[in-house]
């Protein structure tokens, strides 16, 4: 009979676990009702149709050209045989129809967790590469989202000669909705700039990518920090070995601005200064916060995403009992 009582408390507590895991798991998961239809407009397409004067386009389009550049130069870009190829190649791997379904359920999601979202006027265009480090542009007091499709052709696009190799591996079709769901989640990010801790930094980061977990909870987690699969393989295979570099070599607490550039800028890798540094990861500093902000969630399902956004860096930190282990 102890046996019976036994192996029934061990099984009930089994379901326990199981049950909170799949909480954890599906938290993102929710149920998105009569998502508001979204209507892309291509400033590109009636920039490069000829049978559109450069009058006609400035009376609709007149937001979209700098003052400062004279018309002539317009007038010759609209011509450009390499640009009308670019802006070909552009469509061709964007398909604009099922980018409006994505962002049609990606903004339905937003609204869900912050109901106050309105969708914005979502204008794409293609600047020939020009754009391609800031290739999003969200503008939430005027309602507008431009999105430079040329900075998403692929990574071996022949239009990207020159273009950094590590660039070019999240200039994908695939990181189009992730990069458009980080530029608006930034918004929601609160500032702090009293806390310049490297611990701050991370778990800010860490806050941005929780965002873009709760905005594409069906999106691979490679393409929401852009990482290419090897180097999602690295940082999960040496998640234990990175934080323990930073515990071991006191950075958790630096004020040191420079670690922003070994371990939270944009780069082919990050700088341990050791000799596994070509093989690493980049940005390895925002992964360890998105771990960490994952982990206090799970511990603490109640937390709703608008107040762990509010929630300081060391609380977060000390209530996630973060412990990585390969």
């Amino acid at each position: 009979m102890k046996k019976y009582i036994a192996y029934t408390l061990l099984f009930s507590f089994s379901l326990l676990l199981f049950s909170c895991n799949k909480e954890a798991e599906n938290r993102w998961n929710v149920e998105i009702k009569n998502a508001e239809p979204v209507k892309i407009t291509d400033i590109s397409a009636a920039f490069y149709n000829d049978k559109i004067t450069f009058q006609n386009f400035k009376k609709d389009f007149g937001f979209f050209l700098a003052p400062q550049v004279p018309d002539a130069t317009y007038e010759k870009k609209r011509s450009d045989a390499i640009e009308k190829r670019v802006y070909k190649d552009a469509l061709n791997k964007n398909n604009l129809a099922n980018l409006e379904k994505q962002l049609a359920t990606l903004f339905a999601h937003i609204k869900y967790y912050f109901p106050e979202f309105k969708n914005p006027q979502v204008y794409v265009l293609s600047s020939a590469t020009e754009l391609y480090e800031e290739p999003i542009l969200y503008v939430p007091n005027e309602g507008v989202l431009f999105i430079d499709l040329s900075a998403f052709l692929g990574e071996k696009s022949e239009f990207y000669e020159g273009i950094d190799v590590y660039m070019r591996k999240e200039m994908t079709p695939q990181n189009v909705l992730p990069k458009v769901a980080e530029t608006i989640a930034a918004d929601y990010v609160p500032a702090t700039p009293d806390h310049n801790k490297f611990l701050d930094k991370i778990i800010n980061f860490g806050k941005l990518m929780i965002l873009q977990d709760a905005f594409l909870p069906e999106t691979m987690d490679q393409f929401k920090i852009h990482y290419s699969k090897d180097q999602q393989s690295w940082a999960i295979s040496n998640e234990e070995n990175i934080w323990n570099y930073f515990v071991e070599n006191d950075l958790l607490f630096s004020d040191d601005n420079r670690l922003d550039e070994r371990f939270l800028a944009k780069a082919p890798f990050s700088k341990f200064y050791t000799e596994i540094d070509p093989k690493s990861s980049p940005r390895v500093g925002a992964f360890i916060g998105w771990q960490i902000c994952r982990q206090y969630l799970e511990k603490n399902p109640e937390v709703t995403l608008q107040k762990f956004l509010h929630l300081p860096a060391t609380e977060i930190f000390n209530n996630s009992n973060y412990k990585p282990k390969n």
